[in-house]
């Protein structure tokens, strides 16, 4: 394994499942399903019962963190670096601060908003996807790549830089048929091609 790796980094609710399960580890350790929800099920009942952050459990080390009703966790190998890796674990933390924060700014014109600003099951599961793309800017293939939460913030949340231009878009009925057009003719294409 690399240098500076970890094997999983992980929201998981208090009282059921992982939410984002494995999210940045290289090759699962384990050789089944059965396996590896022994673990977590271990995991879950052993942190349940501790009142610090960092563990030794089934030969790996365990950092976790309990935010509202979802408990964070980062597994690492025996011999990694402890701080290198509670490091990643805070910047995973505040990353997901800043960007439910982030996130409830952009959308607080939306009356129905939810607040955003706290790490629970509700906000990680309504915005699974900026999850999962902190995981990916903090972890790639076991590999930590970046601890500073703001990069991580401005890196998950940045438009995409080759965007469509809107000016360009044709909104007149005329457009808009033309569209429709392309659309038939593509799928015919494509329904031909498939036959």
């Amino acid at each position: 394994m690399p240098p500076w790796s970890i094997e999983a980094a992980s929201p998981h609710h208090t009282n059921s499942s992982f939410l984002v399960a494995g999210g940045a580890g290289s090759a699962n350790p384990y050789s089944d399903i059965k396996s590896q929800k022994a673990f977590e099920k271990g995991l879950i009942e052993k942190t349940s019962k501790q009142t610090g952050d960092i563990i030794l459990y089934d030969n790996r080390i365990v950092l976790y963190k309990l935010e509202s009703d979802v408990m964070i966790y980062l597994v690492g190998a025996a011999d990694e670096n402890e701080i290198l890796l509670y490091n990643t674990l805070l910047a995973f933390r505040d990353s997901l601060h800043l960007l439910f924060k982030y996130e409830h700014l952009l959308c607080s014109w939306d009356a129905g908003a939810h607040s955003g600003q706290s790490v629970d099951k509700r906000t990680i599961v309504e915005n699974y996807d900026l999850v999962s793309l902190a995981i990916d800017e903090i972890v790639d293939d076991g590999i930590i790549l970046e601890t500073d939460p703001t990069i991580v913030v401005q890196r998950v949340s940045r438009a995409p830089t080759q965007d469509l231009q809107v000016g360009r878009i044709d909104l007149s009925e005329q457009g808009v048929n033309n569209l429709a057009q392309l659309g038939k003719s593509k799928l015919a294409d494509w329904l031909r091609q498939g036959l």
